[in-house]
């Protein structure tokens, strides 16, 4: 079993900033990769990006990259979540999940351990 908890969120201005973590206890898989997705109201979840411990690296949807910039580290199971430049556009639930493997997947249904979400609101 795997549990995420998820930190940070909150109410920002657009072009503000937020950072959201996600630590990760326990083990079910030899290998990991996170990913984060954000859900709409009324919408499926959408993948923001993802990360690999096992390349140390990061990838991310079109829509964020160049704003967003997600990072961890081996010598530690949490991942954070920087948001930059944030717009109206931004706003849903944010959840991190961790699925076996070594690199994060775009599809949730890949996923099969989450965190609670937590919300992000960008006021216009």
């Amino acid at each position: 079993q795997v549990s995420l908890v998820e930190s940070g969120g909150g109410l920002v201005q657009a072009g503000g900033s937020l950072q959201l973590s996600c630590a990760a206890s326990g083990r079910a898989f030899d290998t990991y990769a996170m990913g984060w997705f954000r859900q709409h109201p009324g919408q499926e979840r959408e993948f923001v990006g993802g990360f690999s411990w096992s390349l140390g690296a990061a990838v991310y949807a079109d829509s964020v990259k160049g704003r967003f910039t997600i990072s961890g580290g081996n010598a530690t199971n949490t991942v954070t979540l920087q948001m930059n430049n944030l717009n109206p556009e931004d706003t849903a639930v944010y959840f991190c999940a961790v699925r076996g493997g070594i690199m994060p997947r775009r599809e949730s249904g890949e996923y099969p351990y989450w965190g609670q979400g937590t919300q992000v609101t960008v006021s216009s």
